[in-house]
């Protein structure tokens, strides 16, 4: 059976043979079907025989056509006027009316809006000019860049692969360092590791600054009820966040150290970049304006508009101001892919609540930790939960997956504070891809640049990983529990 096959083969085999196997004690049997066609569809959101909001789709649409032996109790059916059908197209398309899915496409609306004004490349550029003397101070630059965008861009793949990445691959081959080749670490693979390395901190950072981060705060909404701001996301990250930001560069000169320390080639290389660009247009100073009210309405006006309504009602002036046409907005694929995959998995999470696999593998859980000291407990849950996306080629199928089991594991340890536990998972989920070269979006990019030879990714990622690790358990948890 070749790859491709076995790949397609695999989540529909998997799905027959969990609902094969004998029900679990203390599980009703719909519930185990249910997780059975969810554990194909994660399968298959790790595989991907087909893209990820196709296998999404399907799940829901086969759920909704099994939803009397899958998604429904004996005793929901049998409720006078009760509908099945109705019901289930309801949970179906429920994902698709939810708030937090929408915010992910809009702010994808933003980060089209830098690409068509040409702001972000214009505020990178900026940096790269200002602080391109050095290398050191180059690798600082890079991570400023990703920093100014990420807040409004919440794939991490357009913001560091797509905006970050076209930039500074043309730095190296001023200095003689080529991909490929004996040069690769006169400074590419600097460069390379440390934007890759930057933006795993920024995605944790910002809740709008990686897609699952939405996702899963829908999740942790649903399945514990846990409630989180724009700013208290942000507040609860900014001790480990603002640390790994400004260690990252010096971290990557010490362990990944460039053969060239200085040098005016990259300076001049962006002034002209600049001058080519001309100067700041009307649509760029739109842009700014819009994103900067954004952001204003989030941090201080949270209690009188909800953050979807600002972010929509921002893209609505991005299209009427002429920032972005609405041929711009239909043509970009990866939003509407997005709103699709999301929307879907929304769906799935919440149904494994809604069928009592959740609380049921919660007692199991404390059963198991029983005993155990609750904040032992915590630390053990976060590193799991951190170390095991070396099994994940996505934050979002980790997300999916392992979110709401390990939130309700958590929240039937008595005694573990669970605010501060689910936030610690929240914002570990950025953090996480930095572990391999398949970890977040970017990694195959700076992977694939031909600067950074797998054994020594591994072994970055591997290094990194334990830092970015540390700092959460050490700082980011004590930090957590005083918020409380």
């Amino acid at each position: 059976m070749s790859a491709r096959a076995w790949r397609a083969f695999a989540p529909p085999a998997l799905a027959l043979g969990l609902a094969a196997l004998p029900v679990p004690a203390g599980l009703e049997p719909h519930a185990w079907r249910y997780f059975a066609v969810f554990a194909g569809v994660v399968l298959a959101l790790v595989l991907e025989p087909v893209p990820g909001a196709v296998a999404g789709l399907a799940g829901v649409a086969l759920i909704a056509t099994l939803a009397p032996w899958v998604l429904f109790a004996p005793d929901e059916l049998a409720q006078p006027g009760f509908g099945a059908p109705g019901q289930a197209i309801r949970w179906a398309l429920g994902g698709f009316s939810n708030g937090t899915v929408w915010l992910i496409f809009a702010a994808f609306m933003f980060a089209l809006g830098y690409e068509k004004t040409g702001l972000g490349r214009r505020l990178a550029l900026h940096l790269v000019r200002r602080m391109g003397r050095r290398t050191l101070t180059l690798g600082y630059a890079v991570a400023f860049a990703d920093l100014v965008l990420a807040p409004f861009t919440p794939s991490n793949t357009a913001r560091s692969g797509g905006t970050v990445f076209p930039i500074i691959r043309n730095l190296p081959p001023l200095y003689g360092s080529h991909p490929g080749a004996p040069t690769a670490r006169r400074m590419g693979g600097y460069l390379m590791w440390t934007a890759l390395a930057t933006t795993c901190v920024t995605a944790s950072m910002f809740l709008t600054g990686l897609a699952p981060n939405l996702l899963a705060l829908e999740i942790a909404r649903k399945t514990v009820g846990l409630e989180v701001t724009w700013v208290e996301w942000l507040t609860a990250f900014l001790p480990v966040g603002l640390l790994l930001f400004f260690a990252v560069p010096w971290l990557a000169y010490v362990f990944y150290a460039p053969e060239v320390k200085s040098g005016e080639e990259a300076c001049r290389w962006a002034a002209s970049e600049l001058a080519a660009a001309g100067p700041v247009g009307p649509r760029e100073r739109i842009l700014a304006a819009l994103v900067g009210g954004a952001l204003l309405c989030w941090i201080f006006g949270a209690a009188l508009l909800d953050p979807t309504t600002v972010a929509l009602v921002a893209v609505v002036l991005m299209v009427l101001t002429g920032v972005v046409s609405w041929e711009d907005v239909l043509a970009h694929r990866a939003a509407w892919n997005t709103l699709a995959w999301f929307a879907t998995l929304v769906a799935l999470a919440g149904g494994l609540s809604h069928v009592g696999f959740v609380s049921w593998f919660a007692k199991r859980v404390a059963d198991a930790l029983a005993g155990a000291p609750p904040l032992a407990s915590l630390v053990v849950l976060v590193a799991l939960f951190f170390l095991l996306h070396y099994l994940f080629a996505s934050v979002t199928a980790h997300t999916t997956a392992l979110l709401p089991v390990f939130l309700a594991a958590g929240s039937s340890i008595p005694g573990l504070p669970m605010r501060p536990f689910g936030l610690a998972l929240l914002v570990s989920l950025g953090i996480m891809g930095i572990v391999s070269p398949y970890g977040t979006g970017p990694s195959p990019v700076y992977y694939g640049s031909g600067y950074i030879p797998g054994r020594d990714f591994w072994r970055l990622g591997g290094l990194f990983g334990a830092i970015y690790l540390a700092a959460l358990l050490t700082i980011g948890v004590p930090w957590l529990l005083f918020l409380g």
